[in-house]
């Protein structure tokens, strides 16, 4: 079987659900960087990808998108009681109220931003959203950092995520900029263990300073670090969703008046909709632990298991329309853990799905309110969103010209 790396950088997002499009059966069949995989969709295979007697993730992971994306020796690479040992950090941090916590000073950094902007002169709006979200969340986190310090803080952390999934110059920065940011958190880590550095209780800096695996054994301060780097680096990601967001609003301006009204409820839908219906993660990777079998298909051991995430947002079956943007979807509905999956699936506390989803919405839903109660006309722009490129921006960053001042938040 031919070996199919360079048809996924070529071909992104696309890449899996045509290959699955083109199986009787539905499952995709490839070889991945020299490595038997097999591709799966949908809400009864993100069941079965998530359970850890079919899928694991330890060896799984390649170290290109660890030394890039998560960091090596992370929580992702982990599985069974270690790694819901290590994941402990993530539940420790957040919660509903540390998430609200983060949305308020998120929207205050973001008024912030506005405040400086000048009415006439363009913004972009992916990299102001990457600068006001690094400079919320790491204050929330209890990470020290001046104003001064945030642009380069905010584009390291942006090329890590930029960077994992392509060779060339976006993945030389993407490690360049990891070194640096394990290099200063380590530090910081080491500080706050010598009682040079007070933080606040609670906080993830705090919790990850004095966390102790499974065996007692605290981790090297690299390794928290990296496991720092993966309550923040998520976080500011979601610069991408905000982009995603002017994109739809300017698309769809009829959902502008009802985000500027402040239910909650639109705006959690918006929310919701904005990452199912644009590209964020193409699928996700694990092992399958023996010989397995789905719907009749055979998966040998060892095999990599894909699960198409894209794919999944975007079943017709699962959706309906699944190609028009429509928020109201969401309105009035709860969502199953395998239902909405751009951040994976299941249940975080017991599985792989992220633990910072929580996060992500509220940060998302109230930035959508601030941006739709933002005066700004839109110039002409290329606002193409590439289906090749992962992961998917549109082309631009979304300019936005400032016209005035924003009404204020909730």
């Amino acid at each position: 079987m031919v070996d199919s790396s360079v048809s996924v950088l070529l071909e992104g997002y696309g890449w899996l659900p045509a290959r699955r499009a083109r199986s009787a059966s539905g499952v995709a069949r490839s070889r991945v960087l020299g490595q038997r995989a097999v591709g799966l969709c949908g809400p009864d295979a993100a069941r079965f990808f998530y359970d850890e007697e079919h899928v694991r993730r330890h060896t799984a992971i390649p170290w290109p998108v660890q030394n890039t994306l998560f960091g090596r020796h992370a929580v992702h690479t982990l599985d069974g009681e270690t790694h819901r040992g290590r994941k402990g950090i993530f539940l420790a941090v957040v919660t509903r109220e540390t998430a609200r916590a983060l949305a308020d000073d998120v929207e205050k950094s973001w008024h912030d931003a506005v405040a400086s902007w000048k009415p006439g002169e363009p913004v972009v709006l992916f990299d102001e959203a990457a600068r006001v979200i690094t400079r919320a969340v790491c204050r929330w986190a209890g990470v020290p950092i001046s104003d001064d310090e945030v642009p380069a803080v905010a584009r390291d952390l942006v090329a890590m995520v930029d960077g994992f999934a392509t060779p060339g110059p976006r993945h030389w920065r993407a490690r360049a900029a990891r070194g640096r940011r394990e290099a200063w958190l380590s530090r910081l880590v080491t500080r706050v263990r010598d009682g040079v550095l007070d933080v606040r209780p609670g906080c993830a800096l705090e919790v990850v300073s004095r966390h102790r695996e499974v065996d007692g054994e605290e981790l090297s301060p690299r390794l928290a670090a990296v496991e720092l780097l993966n309550v923040i680096r998520p976080t500011v990601a979601v610069c991408w969703f905000v982009a995603y967001a002017g994109h739809a609003l300017h698309r769809w301006p009829r959902y502008r008046q009802r985000l500027r009204d402040g239910d909650r409820d639109v705006a959690e839908a918006f929310a919701h909709e904005l990452r199912r219906f644009y590209p964020f993660a193409p699928f996700i990777g694990g092992r399958a632990v023996r010989d397995l079998e789905w719907r009749g298909e055979r998966i040998p051991e060892h095999a990599m298991v894909l699960l198409d995430l894209w794919g999944h947002n975007h079943d017709e079956e699962l959706w309906g329309d699944p190609w028009v943007f429509r928020p109201e979807r969401f309105l009035g509905r709860d969502i199953g853990p395998f239902e909405l999956v751009p951040q994976g699936a299941g249940d975080p506390h017991t599985n792989h799905r992220c633990p910072g989803e929580p996060l992500t919405v509220s940060i998302l839903r109230t930035l959508a309110v601030c941006l739709a109660r933002l005066d700004f006309e839109v110039p002409e722009q290329d606002l193409t969103i590439s289906l090749r490129r992962v992961p998917a921006r549109p082309r631009s960053g979304f300019v936005l010209v400032p016209t005035g001042t924003a009404a204020s938040g909730w």
